[in-house]
């Protein structure tokens, strides 16, 4: 059997059991831009990735999760320090990434956004035309 010493956690323990979580449950992130893409990271460690909803809705990425108790139904809890539930997160994305191109992909508990750099956001070289050098003015 599993023993704690800590007298806080019961008591923190009893007061989530009372008043529900005492703090919001995270979706820790990274996201950073690569070449022509902007990559996002979500730790989602023991999310079934069937729970796991993208909707882009004008700019705004909003990411849903859900995490079950491994415990069967009527089993008594000894530890439940793991937040279970609904998680949420909202990315705002300027208007310079291709939101009609985003890949997901979910791979040993993170979940991976590659956003592509919208094309008329990429830098592009000019070409500068001129008149004729060789033209002369005649009068």
């Amino acid at each position: 059997m599993l023993m704690r010493t800590d007298p806080f956690r019961e008591f923190d323990r009893l007061a989530q059991q009372l008043f529900g979580p005492t703090r919001p449950a995270a979706m820790p992130m990274d996201a950073y831009r690569a070449g022509d893409d902007f990559l996002v990271h979500f730790d989602l460690p023991g999310i079934d990735p069937e729970t796991i909803e993208l909707d882009v809705e004008r700019n705004v990425l909003n990411v849903r999760a859900e995490r079950r108790s491994p415990a069967p139904e009527g089993a008594e809890m000894i530890v439940a320090e793991r937040p279970t539930g609904s998680f949420t997160r909202q990315l705002f994305l300027g208007d310079t990434l291709d939101t009609e191109r985003i890949d997901a992909s979910y791979e040993a508990g993170v979940l991976t956004l590659r956003i592509p750099v919208a094309e008329q956001a990429k830098p592009r070289r000019i070409q500068i035309t001129g008149g004729d050098s060789r033209k002369q003015i005649s009068s």
